[in-house]
């Protein structure tokens, strides 16, 4: 059996974001891009992490089939 990955890419000036996970790790994924918001050493922003987990929550809404069209 073939797990399904999701990527998910931030890029931000010269700064790029990859994020490779799991439907299972979706909920964690979001803890982790809010909690990178919220450390003011961290370059990705409340805006950055509202896109990102709108998206992350949209991917797994999708079907498979929408999937392997991107």
């Amino acid at each position: 059996m073939t797990q399904e990955l999701n990527v998910l890419a931030l890029f931000k000036g010269n700064e790029r974001y990859i994020f490779v996970y799991d439907d299972d790790s979706r909920d964690t994924l979001i803890d982790t891009i809010r909690d990178s918001a919220a450390d003011p050493r961290t370059p990705i922003n409340w805006f950055d992490a509202a896109v990102l987990t709108e998206r992350a929550r949209q991917q797994g809404k999708d079907s498979p089939e929408q999937h392997s069209r991107l």
